[in-house]
């Protein structure tokens, strides 16, 4: 490839479904749910043997800033960028490809989720590089992760029949298709022509921004308004600017509109969005009955399988349960049943409305 590569890392939602460890001032992306390092700190590491610090640019909110400073000290401070208000992931990517583009006319773009785990990383990389090079082509790249269930909570790509996991080329995709009920979710797996949307992306950064102009104006006036980097106007004109963009993902408000989308389908290199509870307790080792134990926790189970505790260090008596999720933050203990992790968020939502915010 000829052309420079640069990545933006997507790194300002609030990762609610990890409540209660996940908070506005610590949010997912920022903790160290699976393994050691954060999940921020995995995704630089990942993209870094392809894309030097120096290229990346991290995206995210004014109250995360200084914690993701001081977990990527590797990228230059400048290129963490602090969103003025939160408008979802259309005017975030842009803003990165933007201020990457004033930098670098003929730059390669490549958008990665800050939440994500990669277990096979060499076989990661491989598919990054394809997708980097199908962008050269003028084409707005996204990533399918071929389905592993029938999962409701993704949206699908579908490729067109034929198409393998692992495959070099890139397709253009038939069509984009909203998180499905159960049903379909079940037949887009039996028919295997649909993956799930990864959220990664590949693009030259002016044919993104072309394709923004043309399918989200006034976003994209407002972006095209800000300076570059280290110019006397560009806080300000983030300030100003930013909050005026429409709040829209960029699947809604480009992808599904373009009509030059091309989709990778990845071979299978441990792609999980670590979505809920659920998730971490698949990803984790387990005992011989299947229980799953986070950091120091003490845990002594009776007659018990299928649990996932984390709790510090303190004791956790198990006797005579089975798939449960048991999180425990000293000012808050949630526990549910696997099978319902995923409405944390839900909860969230309850003590948002009970104005408990000193647990949010």
């Amino acid at each position: 490839m000829k052309a420079p590569l640069y990545a933006v890392i997507l790194a300002g939602g609030r990762g609610t479904r990890f409540w209660p460890r996940s908070r506005k001032a610590h949010p997912k992306q920022v903790l160290s749910i699976v393994g050691e390092r954060t999940l921020l700190q995995q995704t630089v590491a990942r993209i870094s043997r392809l894309v030097p610090p120096e290229r990346i640019y991290v995206v995210t909110s004014e109250s995360l800033r200084g914690e993701v400073l001081r977990q990527t000290p590797e990228v230059p401070p400048e290129q963490v960028l602090a969103e003025p208000l939160p408008r979802n992931s259309a005017p975030a990517i842009a803003l990165g490809t933007h201020l990457i583009r004033l930098r670098e006319e003929n730059a390669i773009v490549g958008v990665f989720p800050a939440d994500h785990v990669v277990t096979r990383p060499a076989s990661f990389l491989a598919c990054v590089k394809n997708a980097f090079r199908a962008a050269e082509r003028d084409a707005l790249v996204v990533v399918g992760i071929q389905p592993r269930w029938a999962e409701t909570g993704y949206g699908y790509l579908e490729f067109p029949k034929g198409v393998t996991p692992g495959e070099k080329s890139a397709y253009r995709i038939q069509s984009f298709r909203e998180k499905p009920d159960r049903a379909t979710a079940a037949r887009y797996l039996k028919a295997g022509r649909y993956y799930w949307n990864s959220g990664m992306f590949f693009w030259k950064a002016s044919v993104f921004l072309d394709a923004l102009n043309l399918h989200l104006p006034k976003t994209a006036l407002h972006i095209a308004s800000i300076g570059s980097l280290g110019s006397a106007s560009f806080e300000r004109d983030l300030a100003e600017h930013f909050p005026l963009c429409e709040g829209i993902s960029v699947d809604y408000a480009v992808m599904e509109k373009a009509a030059n989308v091309m989709g990778i389908a990845a071979p299978d290199f441990g792609w999980n969005d670590v979505g809920s509870w659920q998730a971490v307790y698949e990803l984790s080792p387990k005992d011989a009955n299947a229980n799953a134990v986070r950091g120091g926790a003490d845990v002594v189970a009776l007659d018990s399988k299928g649990n996932y505790v984390d709790a510090g260090e303190k004791l956790v008596a198990l006797l005579g349960v089975e798939d449960l999720v048991i999180v425990d933050t000293g000012d808050a203990l949630l526990v549910t049943r696997r099978e319902e992790a995923h409405r944390a968020g839900d909860m969230v939502k309850l003590l948002e409305k009970k104005r408990r915010d000193a647990l949010l």
